[in-house]
């Protein structure tokens, strides 16, 4: 039975896949001149730097927690994202440095098959790649792989609209449509970029769960106190793909250490069943400690 791709390795893979799509769009720019398709080499240069970082930081991120990091190395998934994210914002501002002049001073750009095509191929290979990073990513809560494949979304649909534009520069003879072309782009990179580091950053400071998150977590402490009195106090954060979760669990004054203790690993199990990178902290309470807007357990 052959084993399931790692993180590491999809994150090895990203690296191949950016190489092989910036020497496709640099194919491209050479043979066509067009600064649209220059800008678009330029985001596929930031794919390949952020394919660097996501596989560094998912290897780091998975090394068990010790003695410094008693928590574990989740963030470095965050750190990562949040520095791609930068980058694109980076390639934005050179992408405008270069396309703005132009403007002014269109240069012509050149109709050769061979470059539509390479920039094609690349566009089709990021889209492939980009799914499957996506439905890792959301399947294993990792930012890393997250970031990767929506910012190779965001090139795929830059690809395809340079695409577009340069059929057009083609038709109507109007050249200045190409550096206008690699405005849009960069502006469309830049709005993506600042998602990415929005999103890094809430990971960062420790954003809490979402609401489905919470109400699945909430369901599964439902189901499973039965012989407690309450559950209060819920807190989660998120640090890259781990979910910490805590709160209080009230049961009867004079239950005993093993009883509390048995409810307790039942509750973590069953938060585990539902999202299975959560860690749970539970702290029990005596009877005198209920308050009126906890949890109940179900029945």
């Amino acid at each position: 039975m052959s084993q399931p791709v790692s993180d590491s390795s999809l994150a090895a893979g990203s690296i191949a896949v950016a190489l092989i799509g910036l020497g496709l769009k640099l194919l491209a720019f050479g043979l066509t001149g067009s600064v649209a398709l220059f800008s678009d080499a330029m985001e596929s240069l930031v794919n390949v730097a952020g394919a660097v970082m996501a596989w560094g930081a998912i290897r780091y991120a998975a090394r068990p927690a010790d003695a410094d990091h008693p928590f574990g190395h989740h963030k470095s998934e965050n750190v990562s994202a949040l520095v791609e994210g930068l980058f694109v914002i980076l390639a934005a501002g050179l992408i405008l440095w270069e396309a703005v002049p132009k403007l002014w001073a269109p240069e012509p750009a050149a109709y050769v098959p061979l470059g539509f095509a390479a920039a094609g191929a690349a566009a089709l290979l990021n889209l492939v790649w980009a799914q499957i990073l996506l439905r890792r990513g959301r399947a294993k809560r990792s930012p890393a792989l997250q970031a990767s494949g929506t910012h190779l979304m965001g090139d795929v649909w830059t690809t395809l609209g340079v695409l577009l534009g340069l059929g057009l520069v083609m038709l109507t003879g109007w050249q200045a449509l190409d550096p206008l072309l690699a405005i849009l782009v960069a502006l469309n990179i830049l709005r993506e970029g600042a998602a990415v580091v929005r999103q890094s950053a809430d990971g960062l400071m420790d954003g809490a769960a979402s609401a489905l998150e919470r109400d699945e977590i909430e369901t599964a402490i439902r189901g499973a106190m039965d012989g407690a009195l309450q559950a209060h106090g819920l807190k989660t954060r998120h640090a890259g793909r781990a979910l910490f979760v805590e709160f209080h669990l009230v049961v009867p004054t004079d239950m005993t250490v093993g009883t509390a203790h048995d409810i307790c690993d039942r509750i973590e199990a069953a938060i585990e069943a539902r999202l299975p990178e959560a860690q749970t902290t539970i702290h029990v309470e005596p009877a005198a400690q209920v308050e009126a807007d906890g949890l109940a357990p179900e029945g």
